[in-house]
């Protein structure tokens, strides 16, 4: 399967976040602007949909079978199957035209998502970290759209995108505390926008391009190494999954598409996947802190 196929073609308005769960076997993705988180479960191929209610950015994967997102209303925890919406906090309840979009968990369990000017014009998007104590940090700022994140298998780098100026950023990260320092440009993007990303085992930086017909890697030293076709323009994230993480499943986008664009990409918004020949890494799990009276024994 070098070949991308089509696993679910959803028509999802804009697919994003593809989340991989090994304990379920299963694809969680997310359709921004028709509120819904996905499940695609890659065994016999059944397919879950659960409106959220307001836009949402992106999902993770949380302790006791829950997920953690970012949604335009803030950061929550999601309980899918038993219907229960958990907010935990709004940091950007005084910046209405913004909204969340990309977002991943890092390996020690902390939440990073990114927001952008929902209009697309304004630098008002910022990058947030969502750590173990439900405690919320403003990380960097400073973007029309951002996008990513993803981290090197040391965990010592952070990958991000300033999508609107066509860069992947790359950030010296503090695996312990999570700090950022040395914020640098690791690649500049030529054919369509920097979308979402992921990190193979290699190291390798995969980037789905947005307009740009492909997912791209780049090498750790950012030397673009090979790209991957897909059969619509709006290829908005990816990530590695299935028993042996060594299939790429890739989201898609439709919002935008005029009637002649959308006629020759039917499956513009579907759920794809592919087998490059490389393997992933585990899917971190969001790990919240015990509360002060949690784990005590007094």
């Amino acid at each position: 399967m070098n070949v991308p196929r089509c696993l679910w073609p959803a028509g999802a308005l804009l697919g994003e976040g593809p989340v991989w769960c090994a304990a379920e076997g299963v694809v969680y993705w997310v359709d921004i602007k028709r509120p819904r988180v996905l499940r695609y479960r890659v065994a016999d191929g059944r397919r879950d949909e659960f409106p959220m209610p307001s836009e949402i950015g992106c999902i993770g994967l949380a302790e006791g079978g829950r997920l953690v997102a970012a949604l335009r209303t803030g950061f929550a925890f999601l309980d899918l199957d038993g219907g229960h919406f958990e907010p935990i906090a709004d940091p950007e309840a005084d910046r209405p035209g913004n909204r969340f979009n990309d977002g991943k968990v890092d390996a020690t369990g902390r939440f990073w998502a990114g927001s952008m000017d929902d209009a697309e014009r304004e630098p008002s998007g910022c990058l947030y970290r969502l750590d173990r104590d439900l405690s919320v940090i403003r990380v960097d700022e400073g973007y029309v759209v951002t996008n990513g994140p993803a981290f090197s298998p040391d965990g010592r780098t952070l990958y991000h995108n300033d999508s609107a100026a066509r860069r992947i950023l790359a950030f010296d990260c503090d695996p312990v505390t999570g700090a950022l320092a040395n914020r640098r440009t690791f690649a500049e993007i030529e054919r369509g926008y920097p979308d979402g990303l992921t990190v193979d085992a290699e190291g390798g930086v995969w980037c789905a391009l947005w307009d740009g017909w492909c997912v791209v890697r780049f090498t750790p030293d950012g030397r673009e190494e090979r790209s991957i076709e897909l059969p619509v323009a709006r290829v908005t994230s990816c990530t590695f999954g299935d028993t042996e993480l060594d299939t790429l499943f890739v989201t898609t986008a439709s919002m935008g598409l005029d009637e002649t664009q959308a006629s020759a990409q039917p499956l513009a918004g579907g759920l794809f996947a592919v087998r490059p020949g490389l393997r992933g890494l585990p899917t971190p799990v969001f790990a919240r802190l015990p509360r002060p009276s949690e784990g005590s024994d007094d």
